[in-house]
Order: structure tokens, then C-alpha cells, then sequence
């Protein structure tokens, strides 16, 4: 239930914060946000990070949606078994609905964190859950997806093993 409040919280955060942004800065606009860190522009993203497909906002609103489907079907499955499963898939779906209210509402994604001290890619909170959060669920993956099911599927055979050698010292075959 955590997992699911923090989703939640970080995709109204992160429409509040575009929200503002909207209403506050004129398009393309620019006003300093943390010194010689980020500013805060506001950019109209109809593509993916960097602006790649551009012209393509219907197959990003496509695999925005399947994302944030599949994300909560594994959830509702069980998939993620600990805290660092159920963190990365929350960032995860937090991302993915969140840009895919602007994609669906607006026709694009408001983007507003530019980096002062590098040259890098305008951003927003959505994109920093799946920056973030599909690492983790790499690692998540990497060192916990089936690693119960073999120490599960390993221990009848121990115990078996321990049972037949209790038997085997009462001098009565089994």
C-alpha cells in the first residue's frame, strides 16, 4: 500500500509542478531555480529523452500506455517480491503515467528542468521516476527474479536427502 501512495504522490507532484510551470513561465521562458544547477524553461516535448521521435507521439502514447499496463498488472501479479522490486516498479509507473497524462491531455509532455552547469536534455519529475527507477528495477531483476524459486525448489530436496539419512542410521530401509 506504500508503494502504491508513493506512486500516487510522485504523479500528482510531478502534474503539479508541470501545472505550475504552464501558468508561471511563457513557452520557452526561463527563470533561475538553484544557482549555477538548474533553471526551470518551459519546453513542449512531443518526442522521447532528447526529443527522438518527435513526429511520432502516437506510438510514444502507445508505449507509455503498455508501460504503465504492464507495470500494474506485475504489481497486482505479486511480481515484486521486496522493497527495492516494489520501489522501482512505483518510480517506474509514476513515470510512465505522469508523461502520459500530458502525452494523452495535451499532446505533449511539459518539460522544465534545464541543467545549468552541461549542455543536457530539458526534463521534468516523470522523467526523473524512470531515470531512476528502471535501474533499479534492472538490478531488482538482475539479483532477485528467480532466485527464490531455486532455493525453494532446492530445500524439499535437502530435507528429503535428511530424512532418508534418519532412516537409513534407524538400520531400517525406507
Amino acid at each position: 500500500m506504500f508503494y502504491a501512495i508513493l506512486a500516487a504522490a510522485l504523479v500528482v507532484l510531478d502534474q503539479i509542478v508541470k501545472y505550475l510551470v504552464r501558468a508561471v513561465i511563457p513557452l520557452g521562458g526561463n527563470v533561475p531555480f538553484i544557482p549555477y544547477l538548474l533553471d526551470l524553461t518551459y519546453v513542449q516535448n512531443t518526442g522521447a529523452a532528447f526529443s527522438m521521435l518527435r513526429s511520432h507521439t502516437w506510438l510514444l502514447t502507445l508505449t507509455s500506455t503498455m508501460v504503465v499496463l504492464a507495470m500494474c498488472a506485475l504489481i497486482v501479479k505479486g511480481f515484486f517480491k521486496n522493497r527495492l522490486g516494489l520501489f522501482s516498479a512505483a518510480l517506474v509507473l509514476a513515470g510512465g503515467m505522469g508523461n502520459l497524462i500530458d502525452r494523452v491531455v495535451f499532446g505533449f509532455v511539459t518539460d522544465m528542468f534545464q541543467t545549468t552547469f552541461m549542455e543536457f536534455a530539458v526534463f521534468n519529475v516523470a522523467d526523473c521516476c524512470i531515470t531512476v527507477g528502471v535501474p533499479l528495477l534492472f538490478l531488482y531483476v538482475w539479483f532477485y527474479v528467480g532466485k527464490d524459486g531455486k532455493k525453494d525448489a532446492e530445500a524439499p530436496q535437502e530435507n528429503g536427502a535428511e530424512n532418508r539419512a534418519e532412516h537409513e542410521t534407524d538400520g531400517e530401509p525406507q
